[in-house]
């Protein structure tokens, strides 16, 4: 899976989506550090234990770089960005049930504007899954010779440091 860029300049406006949310009684909101344990349990359970992993470097960030889609009181999507390395957005979910009803598209923009807020420029949109939803909401491009980029395996795959042979 490639890497996109994502021109932070030319984001659409959030707020009309935000409130297209609240209109389907859908909130979308910045996670609350007093939600770590249900938002780790909605992840591991539909997605992964990795992802779950990843957000917890978002709950460090100050101001936490987690966004959440709740409805009825239940998480149904999570996205982060500033998590799996400086300027990349993701991971991000959304519930089989709730997908392809803007939740995703919602999630995705509040925290590109949240890397814009840094002051980032562009951001890199990480080992993506759907290309043509990033390529048609946000005008994301692919990077060449970006796989695996950042993701590949540390573990099972050791790079060798400082000019050392892999143990």
């Amino acid at each position: 899976m490639s890497d996109m860029l994502v021109n932070l300049l030319k984001l659409p406006p959030l707020e009309p989506v935000i409130e297209a949310m609240r209109r389907a009684s859908v909130v979308v909101r910045r996670a609350g550090p007093y939600e770590i344990t249900r938002v780790r349990r909605f992840v591991e359970q539909r997605f992964t234990t990795a992802w779950a992993d990843e957000l917890s470097v978002g709950y460090a960030n100050k101001p936490i770089s987690i966004y959440l889609a709740i409805r009825d009181g239940e998480v149904i999507g999570f996205s982060a960005y500033e998590c799996t390395r400086r300027g990349f957005f993701g991971p991000t979910g959304v519930a089989e049930s709730e997908r392809g009803h803007g939740v995703g598209k919602a999630l995705l923009l509040a925290s590109l504007h949240g890397l814009a807020q840094m002051g980032y420029a562009y951001g890199i949109i990480g080992g993506v899954g759907p290309a043509e939803f990033y390529a048609r909401t946000v005008g994301a491009t692919l990077i060449p010779d970006s796989t695996p980029g950042v993701y590949a395996d540390p573990l099972s795959n050791p790079a060798p440091r400082d000019g050392a042979e892999p143990m």
